[in-house]
């Protein structure tokens, strides 16, 4: 195997003298920095997209399950909460919380409708956009880069909506060479400075960017000599193809993982990225995002309309085995040179946990829930039911808001147009689904009140945007009656699972301050003013893998979800080894995803600058001399109650200033329950080290 890899590195470098082009690419001239270590440090970031803790076991995950006995096992990690993809991916990349990234969701309000300048060669679209796109987050971070009020032209923009330096944005500052190889959306988001638009498209990147859409009118484009270098290790310019099928409320998801895509990218990562790189002398730092096992997890048709084996069937344990592959073959790299593998540190992650998808039960006892949405019969386009009779459609919430507000309901993801004008498509679940009215908006975002017209700035009086187990809600006009009435309607659906309201609203009765779970910072983009956590229950108690959470999507029951603040999804997978590294050590204190940059930063040499208060913290214990514990404390917040006795309640762990979420739960209080601690009792569970 060493022979094979070394003759496949050297058949790269001689097939293309512009190899040195790619390496210059990648690298930026050298600021004056910290005295770097003796031997400078290259490192490599791994994230397992959706991978739980708990799923790891030496059958289905042999290389995961080793790294933990052979490095450091934190058994005590969290994922941010929103527990998605985008917002840890920018915690990741920067080390601060949500707060400061301003990265709230998947999909979020982004305060104006996207493309809105002719960007990309497309005309005006949703307000509410899906982030894991590149050019999306192109035009985000540069309306997001543009002063209110200041022609973009006159503007000297940073090109980083994060409002953060990276970790690869400052190694690649400081001479590394610098790739993102993975999954659409958090790969970019890495170095999300190289998506500014530059007349309108993009340039190119000096970071390496390859994604889904690599190759694609719509992707970020390659350099001649990184092109060079895929063709030249016989990949070609473009990534395999995804097909994985979600299925339908009738038909049954994909049976099998995202294998071939991902081989393409760690083929990529190793027959050619890393072969230049060190080649070139210089150090690197590289993130290779697994799609696997969560975009399997969502999609697996094992458990159709059933919450069991929901995602813990063989498909989920394949699409975890996948992911250990694609570890295993960036490791075998390394290991193959072993000056190569004394100067590397490894991290790996997952950006968050999952659960399997209610869309009708909100409790393991069977109960049901009663929300309006679910009420109504939902018709396709070929007159077929979407959604089982009286289980919970996608844009459930914006439904439910709506009727509970008297106002209309429009869909900012649907344009009519006629006239020479536009509209967003009107929402009435009454109603058949025609032509110029939907029963339900498309993705499941919501314009509430308002003309429904399509302008730079909304007119709605409420914005709804979902992402599977927390959605989010915006009040344009700020006015505090509509959002107590709203926090009032939500704490009487049965599916709420947890409040939290942007402190400029006041203290609300039933929610916690945004602040409580570190979404109050210095972002750029619009923050929310409610954050609505969904409720989830384990079907085993003190199991996580048996987890099951209500979500509004599109997918269905028994498939996967994440995104609320239940333990199942703030447990992720989190281990390292590497020369700074200690070998064989279980870190029981809290840690998260926003520790990832600064720790490795620290072993780089380098210092991250920071714009927010809202940062992670090195991660002392783990490194080489570090102490191996440190004080550290577990607490409670609770709400002031509703008028039904009704608070919402968070449990947490505090260290060094930074706060670790384990869970939350939305709960009738009593003095019973209050004595006995026993507020968020699977949560509670839990949440303790393994």
């Amino acid at each position: 195997m060493h022979v094979s890899v070394h003759v496949i590195r050297r058949a790269v470098v001689l097939a293309s003298l512009s190899l040195i082009v790619f390496v210059a690419a990648c690298t930026a001239q050298p600021k004056a920095a910290a005295v770097p270590p003796p031997m400078r440090r290259n490192v490599v970031i791994f994230v397992a997209d959706g991978l739980r803790h708990d799923s790891v076991n030496a059958v289905d995950a042999p290389t995961l399950f080793a790294l933990r006995q052979r490095g450091v096992h934190f058994v005590n990690s969290h994922s941010l909460f929103p527990t998605l993809t985008t917002p840890n991916a920018s915690a990741i990349a920067t080390g601060h919380y949500l707060g400061d990234t301003g990265d709230f969701s998947n999909t979020e309000y982004v305060g104006h409708p996207t493309f809105n300048h002719g960007d990309f060669g497309k005309t005006a679209g949703s307000p509410t956009p899906f982030l894991e796109n590149d050019e999306v987050l192109g035009d985000v971070t540069a309306h997001a880069s543009v002063p209110s009020g200041v022609p973009a032209a006159a503007h000297a923009a940073d090109g980083n909506f994060l409002n953060e330096v990276s970790l690869l944005a400052l190694a690649r500052e400081h001479g590394f060479n610098t790739a993102a190889i993975g999954k659409l959306g958090p790969a970019a988001l890495q170095d999300i400075t190289q998506l500014q638009p530059v007349g309108g498209r993009f340039a190119v990147p000096q970071t390496v960017i390859l994604d889904d859409s690599t190759g694609s009118a719509g992707g970020i484009p390659l350099s001649p000599a990184v092109r060079g270098a895929l063709i030249a290790a016989g990949l070609g310019d473009a990534p395999t193809a995804r097909s994985q099928p979600s299925g339908t409320v009738s038909t049954p998801g994909t049976l099998t993982a995202n294998v071939g895509q991902q081989k393409w990218f760690a083929d990529a990562a190793t027959k050619a990225v890393l072969p230049a790189f060190v080649s070139s002398g210089a150090p690197f730092a590289l993130l290779f995002w697994s799609r696997d096992p969560d975009g399997t997890q969502h999609n697996q048709g094992d458990s159709l309309n059933k919450l069991q084996p929901g995602i813990n069937g063989p498909t989920s344990r394949a699409a975890v085995a996948n992911a250990d592959a694609n570890l295993k073959q960036l490791l075998d790299y390394l290991d193959s040179d072993p000056a190569l593998r004394a100067s590397t540190d490894v991290f790996v992650t997952s950006d968050h946990g999952f659960a399997t998808i209610s869309k009708h039960e909100i409790d393991s006892a069977g109960h049901v829930s009663h929300s309006y949405a679910a009420t109504f019969r939902y018709l396709g386009a070929d007159g077929k039911p979407e959604v089982l009779p009286g289980w919970l459609p996608l844009g459930f919430l914006a439904i439910d808001l709506a009727h509970g507000l008297g106002l209309p309901l429009f869909d900012p993801d649907t344009q009519i147009r006629g006239d020479g004008a536009a509209r967003y498509q009107p929402v009435d679940p009454m109603k058949p689904p025609a032509a110029a009215s939907r029963q339900r908006p498309a993705l499941g975002n919501g314009l509430i009140g308002g003309t429904g017209v399509v302008q730079d700035h909304v007119d709605a009086e409420v914005i709804v945007t979902t992402s599977g187990g927390a959605d989010l809600i915006y009040i344009p006009g700020k006015d505090r009656a509509v959002a107590r009435r709203i926090v009032e309607f939500l704490s009487r659906q049965d599916y709420v699972g947890g409040l939290f309201v942007d402190p400029a609203f006041g203290a609300i009765p039933g929610a916690l301050p945004l602040a409580a779970v570190a979404l109050d910072g210095a972002a750029r983009l619009p923050r929310p003013a409610i954050v609505v956590s969904f409720k989830s229950f384990l079907l085993a108690p003190g199991d996580l893998l048996s987890a099951v959470q209500v979500s509004d999507t599109a997918l269905q029951e028994g498939q996967g979800v994440h995104g609320n603040l239940g333990r199942d999804n703030t447990f992720n997978n989190m281990a390292a080894i590497g020369p700074d590294f200690k070998q064989g050590f279980v870190d029981p204190l809290p840690m998260g995803n926003a520790d990832i940059a600064p720790t490795l930063a620290h072993v780089l040499g380098l210092e991250l600058p920071s714009t927010g208060r809202l940062r992670g913290r090195v991660l002392s214990e783990a490194l080489v001399g570090g102490p191996d514990s440190a004080p550290f404390r577990r607490d409670t917040a609770v709400s002031t109650q509703t008028p039904a006795g009704v608070a919402t309640v968070l449990q947490y762990q505090e260290m060094q200033g930074r706060r670790y979420f384990d869970a939350a739960c939305f709960v009738a209080l009593n003095r019973e329950r209050r004595s006995r601690g026993q507020l968020c009792v699977d949560a509670e569970a839990a949440s303790r080290p393994h």
